[in-house]
């Protein structure tokens, strides 16, 4: 994402101009808006124009549009989004007050107007311009005959290709049907990795599977690479690293990124702090549960205490449509990184999880009671 130009006044009013560059700035963008927000961007729009003979006739036209945004639509697998909203600028083209549906582009500039600019979203703006944040790690999670090829971003969790080629069982006496098909599925995944995982970006492949799959995908990868003399893949070899994982499905993606060994390899990416982070806090909530805290209310009783050592807050908390509820969260974050705390917004599309519990998870600096008690104890002091 590159940032032309930022206009915030001192009651946190403006607008900014961004230009998105590849796939995941549109998941950004669509946490940028909000219902109420006005979005300027280049749009193209269906015209009918009628001639002197009375004849009727439609053409499209490229226009520029400033809409009061009431409909998101993202659409996480093809990396698009739709704005749909009502017209508030006089367009030669469209009336005010006429509804039209934006479809933001790669590479073209937009402009996003709120009345107010709060510091989780200047946070996210900050987060999407910096180049150091893009997609350094790479993952192909398998089975026999199932391969999810993956790109883990800082912000999400990009599925670049699903290779699946049905395999068929091993028979008494003969093993070729099986042989030729793990050949045809594994040469299926390695076209994979080439046409979709950029070397020069990419820092490291996780490859995953149960059992011996990714020890034999590896071994036919780097001997197909040296029979068709395949330089990309011989110079690259060292950012291969083999883990195990339950299942050649995307869900396994956390099983593998939680592994030790690939923490310690990945000590320098965000997702691999943040699957860090909330370990950390399972352990607290097992080991010493007066320090580990879930759920907004009683997440905020230790934040008014100033306990909280580390937030951990799910970014789908922050596309709520009702303004106060929003604002409640952004207030909770603020006041912890106030008090010296850190306040990490973990992505649901990493992390949905830490939606079970609420969205909300916190780690102290010291024991709390159990507020829950504490209230109890309360409520029969009053009754008595």
């Amino acid at each position: 994402m590159k940032l032309l130009h930022k206009d915030i006044e001192k009651d946190n009013a403006g607008q900014v101009t961004l230009i998105p560059e590849e796939a995941e700035d549109m998941w950004h963008t669509y946490n940028l808006l909000q219902v109420g927000d006005s979005l300027r961007a280049s749009t193209i729009r269906k015209v009918q124009t009628e001639s002197s003979t009375g004849s009727v006739g439609s053409s499209r036209v490229r226009t520029t549009l400033t809409v009061c945004v009431e409909t998101i639509d993202f659409d996480s697998q093809a990396c698009q989004l739709r704005v749909k909203g009502t017209n508030i600028q006089e367009n030669q083209y469209v009336k005010m007050g006429a509804y039209h549906t934006i479809e933001l582009e790669l590479n073209r500039k937009f402009t996003l107007a709120k009345k107010v600019w709060d510091s989780v979203v200047l946070d996210r703006i900050e987060q999407a311009c910096d180049p150091a944040q893009k997609a350094d790690v790479a993952a192909v999670v398998m089975q026999e005959g199932l391969a999810n090829l993956v790109l883990v971003t800082p912000a999400m969790t990009l599925l670049r290709a699903k290779v699946e080629v049905t395999i068929p069982r091993k028979r008494r006496g003969s093993c070729a049907q099986h042989e030729k098909a793990l050949e045809r599925f594994y040469e299926a995944v390695m076209q994979g990795i080439l046409r979709h995982f950029n070397f020069d970006v990419v820092k490291c492949i996780l490859v995953g599977s149960p059992g011996f799959v990714k020890d034999q995908f590896i071994a036919y990868l780097f001997k197909e690479a040296v029979r068709q003399d395949c330089k990309v893949l011989l110079e690259n070899r060292p950012k291969f690293m083999l883990v195990h994982s339950s299942s050649g499905h995307k869900y396994s993606l956390k099983e593998i990124l939680s592994d030790p060994a690939v923490t310690s390899r990945l000590s320098d990416t965000k997702a691999a702090g943040e699957v860090k982070a909330l370990e950390d806090f399972y352990k607290m909530l097992q080991h010493e549960p007066d320090r580990a805290f879930y759920g907004v209310a009683h997440v905020e009783k230790a934040a008014e205490a100033l306990a909280i050592d580390i937030l951990l807050i799910s970014d789908k908390l922050f596309r709520h449509q009702d303004i106060a509820t929003r604002s409640r969260y952004v207030r909770l974050v603020d006041n912890v990184r106030d008090n010296g705390g850190t306040a990490d917004c973990l992505s649901f599309s990493h992390f949905s999880e830490l939606s079970q519990l609420s969205g909300v998870a916190a780690i102290l600096r010291f024991p709390i009671a159990d507020l829950s008690e504490a209230e109890e104890d309360d409520s029969s002091s009053d009754e008595e």
